[in-house]
Formats: C-alpha cells, structure tokens, sequence
C-alpha cells in the first residue's frame, strides 16, 4: 500500500481544491513573501504551459515535457513550497589537475624543467 503524500496534515486532492490565498497560509516564510509579491512575466507564461500540459494529460494524449530556466518558480500544490532549482543540478563535478608551481611549501625545493 503506497504512502499517501500530506502536506502539513492535508492531502494532495485538498490542496488542489483549496484557494490560493490559503495555500499561501501554509507556505514557509520566504515562499510565502514571494508568492505574496505576484509572478514574474516569465513565471506566468510558465504557468499557462502547465495547465495547457494538465489538459492534454486529462484527454489521454501525449505531454510534452516542460523546459523552463525559471528557477525561482515556486512549485505549486503538485510539490508543495519548494523552488523548481531545488530539484535540478546546477553544478557540474570539479576536476582538479596537478598542483602547480608554488601551489605548496614543497614545491620549492622541486625543480624546474
């Protein structure tokens, strides 16, 4: 039996039937602040490509995959009050070389080719 996904005690169907402005309520303070503030131009045609993709889903045909650069864009009922950069890796692994001259106190004493 699957866990069922609550969010400070509401379930995922009461989220999505609930107003905005008490969704908003239950946001932590920084999420809240910026939702309070109003979306962005880029962050409203984002938006619209989501409910556009929601209703494709609903006829039973194919949804396209969404690519945003937003990633300020707080999550809405589906990932409750989280920013959409908290899910993507930005940084890629760091691949250090040989040290060079002077990096370290023994390097002094190694000579020069």
């Amino acid at each position: 039996m699957p866990k069922e996904f609550t969010y400070r005690g509401l379930t995922f169907e009461q989220l999505e039937k609930m107003p905005m402005d008490e969704f908003i309520k239950l946001l932590p303070s920084r999420q809240r602040r910026s939702m309070l503030r109003g979306f962005s131009s880029r962050q409203k045609k984002f938006l619209e490509r989501v409910k556009r993709a929601k209703r494709l889903l609903r006829r039973g045909s194919k949804v396209p995959i969404l690519r945003t650069h937003n990633r300020d864009m707080i999550i809405l009922p589906e990932m409750v009050g989280h920013y959409l950069g908290e899910f993507i890796l930005t940084r890629k692994r760091v691949l250090h070389g040989a040290p060079g001259m002077g990096a370290t106190k023994s390097s002094i004493y190694v000579p020069l080719k």
